[in-house]
């Protein structure tokens, strides 16, 4: 859901007004009650104190709302506010420059910075100066921004850096154990303050709060810690599953014919060649035509009348007996087709049917039939026929018995953990995974799946134009089913940072794949 289209989908879903998760949202303003304290300090410390101020928090603590409500709620006729982000001026060279340029100074040098302040002073201006995203200054930048909050004689602005925590340490030893700056941590906000923010954000964009279930709202909390900002990410995804969701349950009875003709002339092919395949398992397979040699009783001299002549038509089949058997199986005629018993090697060999498909690549085609010793009997009946002519005796060889011809043993072949894009389309869309990791490569999915086993699966997307192998865990009903699963899992496994999705998403990403 990143594409235009994607966001006028999600927007025209909802009736939304616009984006009610989008980063900055013009008007839009949220103080909780430990929210507006923090904001009292501020201005209090801004007032009072000659330290340079920190406001530090994660990323999407809400660090920018906070100082977006410090400016708005300042005096205008009595505050000059010099706003800048570190982004953009991580030297010093630059955020000076930033500072002069809005303070109408020519130069960005500190002096006559600290001029101008004074200057300012004097009409009954206070000047403020608040970076934004201050983490990334360099510290030759911070060392320049604590000298301009000392001050001198002249004049000494209000500086305010709007940082993540790591910058901290930098101060410190910027610092060098003086006291020239004080620290305030923001905190997350409690489950009732990440509803009624929710509550806020959806009633700007011309929705409620009753869009959101009070099981999918304390979700939200959870996964976001009480941080605005994720708070803000986790909502928007939820509610695009929600709707993938839905969608995909209007147009499941229809999805064939709406299938792009290229898929459909596919499946059409596919299909052609599972039939195929299945009414070639039924194949007779004709043996080579070889004469009838009728055998006499071992020891037993040939009499010279006996000659080799076709078998009359319509005459009954001489039998031979298998040894330990109780009946006589007929002993099959010149030219007479002979049912050949098949079973798949595959089979034979105790695989299974996924692994079937690494063993038929190398094995031969033909089947091998194991046959048992045949016992030849000591008399053929005779047949009526034409008055044989007399030849001269010969000799009549008395063949060995047939010898047992072995199948040979198909050797074990390591299964590969298939792709199981099946099970996933089976799967309801309302329902939820956990997705454990992304691979590059789809043996490093495989392996990770046969080492874990059990309800571990992967599917293949498409991600930055390249295959991605994703591996997932279970099937759950709810959110809430698969959140409890996640903290069953081993610590190696939850390390990865696993989190629950909804079998919506995944579906159309392995269509998108395709």
């Amino acid at each position: 859901m990143t594409s235009l289209h994607a966001d006028e989908a999600f927007l025209d879903h909802y009736q939304f007004t616009h984006d009610p998760f989008a980063s900055r949202v013009p008007g839009f303003k949220f103080y909780p009650a430990q929210r507006k304290s923090v904001l009292g300090q501020l201005h209090h410390l801004a007032r009072y104190s000659q330290l340079l101020l920190v406001v530090s928090g994660p990323e999407g603590g809400g660090k920018t709302l906070l100082r977006q409500a410090l400016v708005a709620s300042t005096n205008k006729q009595t505050v000059h506010s010099v706003v800048l982000s570190a982004k953009g001026a991580a030297d010093p060279v630059s955020a000076l420059r930033l500072v002069a340029q809005g303070l109408q100074v020519q130069r960005g040098e500190i002096p006559s910075i600290l001029a101008q302040v004074g200057q300012l002073a004097l009409t009954g201006q206070e000047v403020y100066v608040l970076v934004d995203d201050a983490e990334d200054l360099s510290d030759a930048a911070l060392a320049s921004l604590l000298k301009l909050a000392a001050g001198n004689a002249e004049g000494r602005p209000h500086v305010f850096l709007f940082a993540e925590s790591g910058m901290l340490s930098r101060l410190e030893q910027l610092a060098a154990g003086e006291e020239c700056f004080h620290v305030i941590e923001l905190q997350p906000y409690s489950e009732e303050e990440t509803r009624e923010y929710l509550a806020l954000r959806l009633e700007g964009a011309g929705q409620g709060i009753e869009l959101l279930s009070d099981e999918l709202i304390a979700d939200i909390h959870e996964q976001s810690g009480g941080w605005p900002g994720v708070i803000n990410q986790v909502a928007r995804e939820s509610l695009v599953e929600a709707m993938l969701a839905r969608r995909d349950n209007a147009s499941r009875k229809g999805f064939a014919f709406s299938l792009p003709r290229k898929h459909v002339l596919a499946l059409l092919v596919v299909s052609v060649g599972v039939v195929a395949a299945w009414l070639m398992q039924g194949r007779v397979v004709h043996e080579v035509e070889a004469p009838v040699i009728a055998q006499l009783p071992l020891g037993q001299a040939p009499s010279p009348e006996v000659v080799e002549a076709p078998a009359a038509a319509g005459q009954a089949a001489p039998a031979i007996q298998f040894e330990g058997a109780n009946q006589p199986l007929p002993l099959p005629l010149v030219g007479e087709a002979q049912p050949v018993i098949r079973e798949p090697l595959a089979q034979a060999a105790g695989l299974t049917g996924a692994e079937e498909a690494d063993v038929a690549g190398s094995v031969s085609a033909a089947d091998v039939v194991a046959a048992p010793a045949v016992v030849a009997t000591p008399a053929v009946a005779p047949a009526a026929a034409p008055t044989p002519v007399p030849v001269k005796a010969a000799p009549v060889a008395v063949p060995a018995p047939a010898p047992v011809v072995a199948k040979p043993q198909v050797p074990a072949v390591a299964a590969k953990p298939a792709a199981t894009g099946n099970w996933y389309a089976t799967q309801s869309a309302s329902r939820f995974t956990l997705q454990i990791l992304g691979a590059r490569s789809e043996s490093a999915a495989q392996a990770f799946v046969r080492e874990h086993g059990g309800e571990y699966r992967y599917f293949k997307k498409q991600h930055q134009g390249r295959p991605l192998y994703v591996v997932t865990y279970g099937s759950f009903a709810t959110r809430a089913a698969a959140q409890a699963a996640l903290r069953a899992l081993p610590a190696k496994v939850q390390a990865g940072k696993p989190w629950p999705r909804n079998f919506a998403g995944i579906q159309q990403e392995m269509m998108q794949a395709r």
